[in-house]
């Protein structure tokens, strides 16, 4: 068992999320684009790729609306998502799953204070043909 990365979501009013992108940017961090803006003022959300491209960590920005709640989430990428399930549950925790989606195995916590906690290795192109229904295991 392996951690490879992490990843910090954060989805915020449009106005905060916009804000912490410009902060990461001063700091001097590298900025995944993501297509123009559709208007000059608007923001469509922020990924700032952390370390190595094979540790899969990042940190994303996201406005808030509708579809998207205001939100902090920790993903947690590891070599066997399975394994560490495994292991949690031996260790007291519950995590819910797995789901499949965008190519990962992800496994659900809710960690003290609420915080989403999620931890995921990639999918097997067997397991992305046989798990059909997604998102069953989110908090």
């Amino acid at each position: 068992m392996k951690v490879l990365g992490m990843r910090f979501c954060r989805v915020a009013s449009p106005d905060d999320a916009k804000g912490l992108a410009a902060m990461l940017r001063s700091l001097g961090l590298p900025e995944t684009p993501l297509g123009p803006p559709s208007s000059s003022d608007s923001f469509n959300g922020a990924v700032f790729p952390t370390g190595d491209a094979a540790s899969g960590s990042w940190i994303e920005l996201w406005p808030a609306g509708p579809q998207m709640p205001s939100t902090t989430m920790l993903q947690i990428v590891v070599d066997d998502a399975d394994a560490f399930a495994e292991h949690a549950r031996t260790n007291g925790l519950e995590p819910k799953g797995p789901d499949i989606a965008h190519g990962e195995r992800i496994y659900y916590l809710e960690g003290p204070g609420g915080l989403p906690v999620s931890f995921q290795s990639k999918a097997s192109p067997e397991q992305d043909r046989d798990e059909t229904s997604p998102g069953q295991g989110a908090i």
